[in-house]
């Protein structure tokens, strides 16, 4: 009988076991000693939070959850798309699965029925049966590849929406200007990438929304224009109960100010105001409402942003998630809630806030592309 000799150090390291010529559980480790540097004592919040790092992901920017507790993370420049997973209940991720490299900017990622949709600049890949493929997903399936293919503000996140259509942005392909028909727009599709529409216009470029959980309405993040100064126009949250509004853009910005260039004779009325206006320049991204228990009662459906942070504004700004109170389904105050990525006296920045998502214990995962890591945030009295 042939013997077999396998290191615990390999297994440890790689994930794989080889029998004969065929590999099982192509992992590596979810978090090893890259992130142990971080500055999480920097990091403040109100009393009672703590943040830790969930798993190290280059690049993480948007994230989303299997029913089964694989969380998949999709990257910008890095070009894959990986997923993570918490096997032995610790709270803290232990296997990590390559997906996916060399795509064009994968930001976005959903999951529907067990398939993985992928969105690079352009097109909408359906990877079926993910969790059961995971060592070998395969290329996939295109199902939609008739995006426009600017890099700028092409990049895009997706969800599933409670009518289980995919929605899909198409930002701005610049800082300003009167845009076609297929950019600065929402669209959404069938999951088979049919019956595509356009579902909100006038918006410059937004990177993350989600729905109520009691209205079921859309709430969307958008990034203010650029070159009109440090303090505007202001980033906006909005919210969308149906299709066919318009948000202003390139008119009007955060409601009421109109674009020096292309205003012209149009009026503030003409477009839905924003639900809240942001930090002007403070790049908001992902957002949840807070649906979970462990928080304290007071959090309860209160919305929080990642804000990825500015880059052209003489004092930085931003580089933080902030919460967005709700009252009767209406954004009622805009306040920080999580902060210390930046250095305000050095403006040194070692992190940038992307993507938040809610585990089912009520904790917080919060993905940063700078840091390469997702952090997990917990509240105990």
């Amino acid at each position: 009988m042939k013997k077999i000799f396998i290191t615990s150090a390999a297994i440890l390291l790689t994930g794989t076991l080889f029998l004969g010529n065929k590999p099982r559980d192509h992992y590596t480790t979810a978090i090893t000693k890259a992130s142990a540097a971080l500055q999480l004592d920097q990091i403040k919040m109100p009393a009672g939070f703590s943040i830790s790092v969930y798993a190290e992901v280059q690049g993480a920017r948007s994230m989303v959850m299997s029913p089964n507790g694989t969380l998949f993370v999709g990257t910008q420049r890095p070009g894959s798309v990986f997923a993570v997973k918490d096997t032995d209940g610790d709270n803290v991720a232990d296997k990590k699965w390559t997906i996916t490299t060399g795509m064009n900017n994968p930001n976005g990622v959903a999951i529907k029925n067990g398939a993985l949709y992928v969105a690079e600049i352009s097109k909408v890949t359906k990877f079926p049966d993910i969790e059961k493929n995971i060592d070998n997903p395969g290329k996939g399936e295109v199902i939609y590849d008739k995006f426009p293919t600017e890099w700028a503000h092409g990049w895009k996140y997706i969800a599933f929406g409670p009518d289980g259509k995919l929605y899909v942005p198409v930002g701005s392909p610049v800082n300003i200007g009167i845009p076609d028909d297929r950019h600065a727009a929402i669209f959404r599709m069938n999951d088979d990438g049919t019956g595509i529409e356009k579902f909100a216009s006038g918006i410059r470029n937004t990177v993350g929304f989600t729905w109520h959980p009691n209205t079921k309405e859309m709430w969307f993040t958008d990034s203010g224009r650029d070159m009109m100064g440090d303090d505007v126009p202001f980033c906006e949250l909005n919210n969308a109960p149906k299709a066919g509004m318009n948000f202003g853009f390139p008119y009007f910005h955060s409601g009421t100010i109109k674009d020096p260039q292309f205003g012209g004779d149009h009026q503030a009325s003409e477009f839905t105001a924003p639900a809240q206006n942001l930090g002007a320049h403070v790049a908001p991204l992902g957002l949840k409402f807070y649906t979970g228990k462990m928080f304290p009662a007071e959090y309860k459906d209160q919305l929080f942003i990642a804000e990825h942070g500015s880059w052209n504004r003489s004092k930085k700004n931003g580089y933080r998630v902030s919460q967005v109170k709700m009252k009767d389904g209406k954004a009622a105050g805009y306040e920080t809630f999580a902060s210390g990525w930046m250095d305000d006296a050095t403006q040194k920045v070692w992190g940038r806030p992307v993507d938040v998502l809610l585990l089912a214990d009520g904790s917080m995962l919060l993905s940063d592309d700078v840091a390469g890591v997702i952090y997990r945030i917990t509240y105990k009295k």
